[in-house]
């Protein structure tokens, strides 16, 4: 392994520390993938309402629901790199298939991190994604993870 690939994996991050250092370190969240308050019961919705109610800024992107101008109060973006100002974290809630037609706009967005939901991974998206120079948490709750772990 050379020196630029073992850079790279640098990005993929997994240890406890490395996620609080993460999670401390983000206001701004993008939420790729959110749902809206017609499904409260749903994780891509109720996770998006835990990180407001937990202090961070939330910046709503659904997928789906074109006629949706708001979400949690937020205005709805529907491209992660025409946020302003820019987002700190994108949170994926995207099926693993889906991720690879998002891999651009996150790369355009320049997030510090995108973080993929339990139940999401792709090694070959995470890989672009970490030779961006962005972090990558793949397969993780962040409402659990930010319980857990956040000072």
């Amino acid at each position: 392994m050379n020196d630029s690939t073992a850079h790279w994996r640098d990005h993929l991050i997994a240890t406890p520390e490395a996620i609080r250092r993460l999670l401390n370190a983000t206001r701004r969240i993008a939420v790729l993938g959110i749902k809206t308050e017609m499904q409260a019961d749903q994780p891509a919705f109720y996770v998006a309402q835990y990180l407001v109610d937990a202090g961070f800024d939330v910046v709503p992107v659904p997928v789906y629901y074109p006629n949706v101008s708001t979400i949690l109060g937020r205005p709805v973006h529907r491209q992660l790199a025409g946020i302003d100002p820019p987002v700190d974290m994108v949170n994926v809630f995207r099926r693993p298939q889906d991720l690879a037609a998002h891999v651009d706009d996150l790369i355009a967005a320049r997030p510090r991190a995108v973080w993929m939901q339990l139940g999401i991974a792709d090694a070959a998206v995470a890989e672009r994604l970490a030779r961006a120079g962005i972090d990558v948490v793949q397969n993780r709750c962040i409402m659990v993870d930010h319980r857990q772990l956040a000072a």
